[in-house]
Protein backbone atom coordinates (compact mmCIF):
# COMPACT_ATOMS: atom_id res chain seq x y z
CA UNK A 1 0.00 0.00 0.00
CA UNK A 2 1.21 3.51 -0.72
CA UNK A 3 -0.08 6.57 1.12
CA UNK A 4 0.67 10.25 0.61
CA UNK A 5 1.25 12.28 3.75
CA UNK A 6 2.66 15.67 4.72
CA UNK A 7 6.33 15.47 5.73
CA UNK A 8 5.38 16.25 9.33
CA UNK A 9 3.95 12.75 9.71
CA UNK A 10 7.51 11.44 9.49
CA UNK A 11 8.72 13.14 12.66
CA UNK A 12 5.88 14.70 14.71
CA UNK A 13 5.13 13.33 18.16
CA UNK A 14 1.85 12.36 19.79
CA UNK A 15 -0.51 9.96 18.05
CA UNK A 16 1.51 10.14 14.82
CA UNK A 17 4.64 8.96 16.64
CA UNK A 18 2.72 6.04 18.19
CA UNK A 19 1.33 4.96 14.79
CA UNK A 20 4.73 5.36 13.10
CA UNK A 21 6.49 3.40 15.86
CA UNK A 22 3.96 0.56 15.71
CA UNK A 23 4.24 0.32 11.91
CA UNK A 24 8.04 0.28 12.16
CA UNK A 25 8.16 -2.29 14.97
CA UNK A 26 5.78 -4.55 13.05
CA UNK A 27 8.02 -4.25 9.97
CA UNK A 28 5.36 -2.68 7.78
CA UNK A 29 7.13 0.43 6.50
CA UNK A 30 9.24 -0.47 3.50
CA UNK A 31 10.09 2.85 1.82
CA UNK A 32 9.84 6.59 2.47
CA UNK A 33 9.84 8.80 -0.64
CA UNK A 34 10.17 12.56 -0.18
CA UNK A 35 8.56 14.67 -2.89
CA UNK A 36 8.86 18.42 -3.57
CA UNK A 37 6.37 21.10 -2.58
CA UNK A 38 3.75 22.26 -5.05
CA UNK A 39 2.95 18.96 -6.76
CA UNK A 40 -0.75 19.10 -5.95
CA UNK A 41 -3.29 21.80 -6.76
CA UNK A 42 -4.82 21.77 -3.29
CA UNK A 43 -1.63 22.35 -1.30
CA UNK A 44 1.82 23.82 -1.69
CA UNK A 45 3.50 21.82 1.09
CA UNK A 46 6.02 19.06 0.38
CA UNK A 47 4.65 15.56 0.75
CA UNK A 48 6.00 12.06 1.15
CA UNK A 49 4.89 8.63 0.04
CA UNK A 50 5.03 5.81 2.57
CA UNK A 51 5.17 2.36 1.01
CA UNK A 52 3.75 -0.21 3.44
CA UNK A 53 4.08 -3.99 3.13
CA UNK A 54 2.73 -6.79 5.28
CA UNK A 55 5.44 -9.30 4.44
CA UNK A 56 8.52 -7.13 4.13
CA UNK A 57 11.76 -9.06 3.57
CA UNK A 58 14.64 -6.65 4.23
CA UNK A 59 15.15 -5.39 7.78
CA UNK A 60 15.76 -1.84 6.65
CA UNK A 61 13.87 1.15 5.31
CA UNK A 62 14.67 2.66 1.92
CA UNK A 63 14.70 6.46 1.92
CA UNK A 64 14.42 8.32 -1.38
CA UNK A 65 14.87 12.08 -1.52
CA UNK A 66 13.16 13.17 -4.76
CA UNK A 67 12.65 16.73 -3.55
CA UNK A 68 15.88 18.30 -4.85
CA UNK A 69 15.46 20.70 -7.77
CA UNK A 70 17.25 18.34 -10.15
CA UNK A 71 14.57 15.68 -9.53
CA UNK A 72 11.50 17.60 -10.72
CA UNK A 73 10.43 20.42 -13.01
CA UNK A 74 9.65 23.71 -11.35
CA UNK A 75 6.49 25.42 -12.59
CA UNK A 76 4.91 28.82 -11.98
CA UNK A 77 1.92 27.50 -10.05
CA UNK A 78 2.63 23.80 -9.86
CA UNK A 79 5.73 21.62 -9.93
CA UNK A 80 5.74 18.37 -11.89
CA UNK A 81 7.57 15.09 -11.88
CA UNK A 82 8.88 14.44 -15.40
CA UNK A 83 8.85 10.90 -16.84
CA UNK A 84 12.59 10.53 -16.12
CA UNK A 85 12.01 11.61 -12.50
CA UNK A 86 9.29 8.99 -12.05
CA UNK A 87 11.47 6.33 -13.69
CA UNK A 88 14.35 7.20 -11.34
CA UNK A 89 12.08 6.89 -8.28
CA UNK A 90 10.58 3.59 -9.45
CA UNK A 91 13.95 2.06 -10.38
CA UNK A 92 15.48 3.14 -7.08
CA UNK A 93 12.53 1.62 -5.21
CA UNK A 94 12.39 -1.58 -7.29
CA UNK A 95 16.12 -2.35 -7.06
CA UNK A 96 16.69 -0.67 -3.67
CA UNK A 97 19.56 1.31 -5.13
CA UNK A 98 21.63 3.55 -2.90
CA UNK A 99 22.81 6.81 -4.45
CA UNK A 100 24.60 9.70 -2.74
CA UNK A 101 22.27 12.59 -1.84
CA UNK A 102 19.29 10.65 -3.28
CA UNK A 103 18.65 7.30 -1.61
CA UNK A 104 19.82 5.14 1.24
CA UNK A 105 18.79 1.92 2.98
CA UNK A 106 18.74 2.51 6.75
CA UNK A 107 18.81 -0.25 9.34
CA UNK A 108 16.06 -0.56 11.91
CA UNK A 109 18.72 -0.19 14.63
CA UNK A 110 19.64 3.28 13.32
CA UNK A 111 15.96 4.25 13.12
CA UNK A 112 15.42 3.06 16.73
CA UNK A 113 18.45 5.14 17.83
CA UNK A 114 16.66 8.15 16.31
CA UNK A 115 13.44 7.47 18.27
CA UNK A 116 11.62 6.18 15.16
CA UNK A 117 11.98 9.56 13.47
CA UNK A 118 11.68 9.10 9.69
CA UNK A 119 12.68 12.61 8.66
CA UNK A 120 14.51 12.05 5.36
CA UNK A 121 17.18 14.67 5.98
CA UNK A 122 18.23 12.74 9.10
CA UNK A 123 19.30 9.78 6.94
CA UNK A 124 20.25 11.30 3.59
CA UNK A 125 22.86 14.04 3.50
CA UNK A 126 21.65 16.49 0.84
CA UNK A 127 24.57 18.90 1.15
CA UNK A 128 26.38 19.42 -2.13
CA UNK A 129 30.14 18.94 -1.94
CA UNK A 130 32.15 22.12 -2.22
CA UNK A 131 33.97 22.72 -5.46
CA UNK A 132 37.70 22.00 -5.16
CA UNK A 133 39.87 24.99 -5.93
CA UNK A 134 43.23 24.61 -7.66
CA UNK A 135 45.23 27.16 -5.68
CA UNK A 136 48.24 26.92 -7.99
CA UNK A 137 46.06 27.77 -11.01
CA UNK A 138 44.47 30.68 -9.14
CA UNK A 139 47.91 31.95 -8.17
CA UNK A 140 49.06 31.72 -11.82
CA UNK A 141 45.96 33.66 -12.91
CA UNK A 142 46.64 36.38 -10.32
CA UNK A 143 50.28 36.70 -11.46
CA UNK A 144 49.12 36.98 -15.09
CA UNK A 145 46.58 39.66 -14.15
CA UNK A 146 49.30 41.57 -12.26
CA UNK A 147 51.53 41.40 -15.33
CA UNK A 148 48.68 42.60 -17.58
CA UNK A 149 47.94 45.50 -15.19
CA UNK A 150 51.61 46.47 -15.06
CA UNK A 151 51.89 46.37 -18.87
CA UNK A 152 48.75 48.48 -19.27
CA UNK A 153 49.97 50.97 -16.66
CA UNK A 154 53.36 51.29 -18.45
CA UNK A 155 51.60 51.84 -21.77
CA UNK A 156 49.35 54.46 -20.19
CA UNK A 157 52.33 56.22 -18.59
CA UNK A 158 54.09 56.24 -21.97
CA UNK A 159 51.09 58.07 -23.46
CA UNK A 160 51.09 60.51 -20.54
CA UNK A 161 54.81 61.20 -21.07
CA UNK A 162 54.23 61.86 -24.77
CA UNK A 163 51.46 64.29 -23.84
CA UNK A 164 53.68 65.89 -21.19
CA UNK A 165 51.18 65.02 -18.46
CA UNK A 166 51.80 63.98 -14.88
CA UNK A 167 52.50 60.20 -14.51
CA UNK A 168 50.34 57.96 -12.32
Amino acid sequence: MAIILPHGALFRGGAEAKIRTKLLEDGNIDTVIGLPAGLFFSTGIPVCILILKQCKKPDDILFINASDEENYQKGKRQNTLRPQDITKIVDTYRYRKEQPRYSRCVSMDEIKENDFNLNISRYINTAKPEEKIDLEAVNRDIKKLDEDISAAQNKHNKFLTELKQKLI
